[in-house]
Formats: C-alpha cells, sequence, structure tokens
C-alpha cells in the first residue's frame, strides 16, 4: 500500500483530523499526548509561527519514542520550501490553505498525501488534474453542506473534508457526514486556546474522546 493511501485510509478511519498550533514547545507535546491517549492516530500541527518547524521535529522525536502508530501532519503548508523543510523534519503527510500546484507535484512524487483547500469547483479540478485524491474543503464554515452536497456527484473519485468551523455537537457533524463528507477537520471548536493556555490536558482529553464517539456514531447509524 502506498504512503498516501495509508495516510488517507486513516483520516478516513478516524473520520475527524484534529489540528493545532502552540508556540510553546511544551503545550504543544502535552497537547499531543492529551489527545492520542483519547484515541487519535492522525494529527495535524499547524504551520503558523517561528517556532513550528522546531516544535513538530520535537513531536516527531516523541511519537518515534511514545506513540509509534500515530500520524504526523503539517498544515498551512504555502510554498514548496515549505514542503520540504517538513519532509526532511518527518511529516507523514501535508495539508494547505489553497492549492499549490508545485507543492502537489513535489509531494505526489514523493508517496507523501497532500491536502489542499479548495472552495470552488474549479479549484478541485485542478487538484483533481494534478493527482490529489483528497480535498479539504475550506473555509468550511463558509460553504457548508449544501455546497458539498450540490458538487458530490461531479467527483466521484475524490473523497472531501471539510475544515475552518465545523462544531463538535452531533447536529453538525452528521450534517457534514449526510452530505457526503469522509472526514471533518477540527480546529480551535475542539482544541481551544483557552485549554491549551490553561494546560488542561484532562478537559482536551475528555472533549476528544467526545467526540470520537460522535463521530463513530454518526458513521455507523
Amino acid at each position: 500500500m502506498s504512503n498516501i493511501q495509508k495516510v488517507s485510509n486513516a483520516i478516513v478511519n478516524q473520520g475527524i483530523l484534529p489540528l493545532y498550533f502552540n508556540a510553546d514547545e511544551t503545550i504543544t507535546i502535552e497537547t499531543l499526548r492529551a489527545i492520542y491517549r483519547a484515541g487519535i492516530r492522525a494529527v495535524e500541527y499547524t504551520n503558523r509561527g517561528e517556532a513550528a518547524l522546531q516544535n513538530f521535529r520535537k513531536m516527531v522525536e516523541t511519537r518515534n519514542s511514545e506513540m509509534a502508530d500515530l500520524l504526523l501532519g503539517i498544515g498551512t503548508i504555502k510554498n514548496l520550501q515549505q514542503a520540504q523543510d517538513f519532509v526532511e523534519a518527518g511529516a507523514d503527510f501535508f495539508i494547505s490553505p489553497g492549492f499549490v500546484p508545485e507543492v502537489a507535484d513535489f509531494l505526489i512524487s514523493q508517496d507523501k498525501f497532500y491536502s489542499p483547500g479548495c472552495m470552488t469547483p474549479t479549484e478541485i479540478i485542478a487538484a483533481e488534474n494534478a493527482g490529489v485524491k483528497f480535498i479539504k474543503l475550506f473555509p468550511g464554515n463558509m460553504l457548508g453542506p449544501d455546497f458539498l452536497s450540490g458538487i458530490k456527484d461531479i467527483f466521484p473519485n475524490l473523497l472531501f473534508m471539510p475544515t475552518g468551523g465545523v462544531d463538535t455537537t452531533r447536529e453538525n457533524i452528521e450534517g457534514w457526514f449526510k452530505a457526503g463528507v469522509s472526514a471533518v477537520g477540527m480546529g480551535s471548536k475542539l482544541i481551544s486556546k483557552k485549554l491549551m493556555a490553561d494546560k488542561n490536558y484532562a478537559d482536551m482529553e475528555d472533549e476528544t474522546r467526545k467526540v470520537l464517539e460522535i463521530v463513530s456514531a454518526v458513521k455507523n447509524s
């Protein structure tokens, strides 16, 4: 099985992709441990600050010693240099806020999973023609489940995941899955800045476990 397929399967099976960033290395690592304890086996770290690359290297080191079955992805990849830096750092998968053709070409040639953010059929077609199989609908709260319902039949070979504004409620999650998503991306609605600031890893673990249970129930209903 290709690495791209392995990552795709893991995200689809999990049904949710948590994503977060914190400039503090210790908070970054403890957050990772908390959501791992809750059952997360694929997570996106967001490339949003100067500390991101150094923190990500520490995450890989921690994963390798403590969480061998965890897939670590990097988000907010906007150019080829960033993609190359995080390939070198050991990222298992890559996510962008928009479609970047040179990033797609580079990562797919390396058998690395790449999911670009798209919000129009034109962008989705461009990504599909570049070999992308897994589309991030972004921003999800602007597009909504009805958008996917309206276009999904045009793209029978693609998988979709909304990110941005996806709520932790069953109603919201169920609406997206009924529209045809394969997973939902979830950032601050799940791993809030307050939980990280308070270093409240117990609540972080509990909330993540609850959302995993909701997603599992929705997928099996």
